[in-house]
C-alpha cells in the first residue's frame, strides 16, 4: 500500500470510478452520458486518477468457470518467527509469483490468506511446494481447493457509508 493520502474525490469522481470499476471498456461519451460530463471532462479525470496512483491499470477479467485447467486455491499461513525482515520476505516472494493471484496479511490466527491461480492440481502442488515447503520461517499452511467461484470482484467502495 502506497503510502500517500488519499485524493479528494466529489460525488462525480465516486461516480465515475464505480462505473470504470464496473468495465473500463466503457467510452468516454458512454461514461460522461451517465455522470453528467462531457467525454473531454471524463478523460480529464481518468488522467487525474492515474497521475495520483489512484487508478493503477486496467485488466481483462476472465471467467475462471470458463477454463477447464483452472485451479484456484486459497491458502491459510501461519509464520513461525514474528519479524519485519521475515514478513517483508514473505511478502516480496509472494508478489513475485506469477501463479499469486492475490495476498492479505491478516489479523488473528492465521499471518497471511494467498489465493493461488494455476494451470492444473500438478502444477498446484509443484507451486505449493515451491512457496510454502521450502521456507523454514513458515510454521504451518492450510491449502483449500475452491469448487466455484461464487463471486469475484476487486471493486472498492470509494465512499465511505456515511457519505
Amino acid at each position: 500500500m502506497s503510502a500517500k493520502s488519499a485524493p479528494v474525490l466529489d460525488r462525480l469522481d465516486h461516480k465515475l470510478l464505480a462505473l470504470l470499476q464496473a468495465d473500463s471498456g466503457r467510452t468516454l461519451e458512454e461514461l460522461g452520458d451517465t455522470v453528467g460530463l462531457s467525454p473531454s471532462a471524463v478523460q480529464r479525470r481518468i488522467a487525474r486518477y492515474r497521475a495520483d496512483g489512484l487508478l493503477l491499470r486496467q485488466i481483462a477479467v476472465l471467467d475462471s468457470g470458463r477454463l477447464d485447467s483452472v485451479v484456484l486455491a486459497a491458502v491459510f499461513v501461519m509464520l513461525e518467527q514474528e519479524s519485519v525482515a521475515l514478513h517483508r520476505a514473505f511478502k516480496d516472494r509472494m508478489q513475485a509469483a506469477p501463479e499469486v493471484q492475490q495476498c492479505y496479511d491478516l489479523a488473528g490466527s492465521r499471518d497471511y490468506l494467498v489465493i493461488l491461480a494455476v494451470t492444473g492440481m500438478r502444477t498446484c502442488r509443484e507451486v505449493v511446494d515451491r512457496l510454502f515447503m521450502t521456507d523454514p520461517n513458515i510454521k504451518r499452511f492450510d491449502t483449500h481447493f475452491v469448487f466455484d467461484a461464487v463471486k469475484t470482484g476487486l471493486a472498492l467502495p470509494t465512499a465511505s457509508a456515511a457519505s
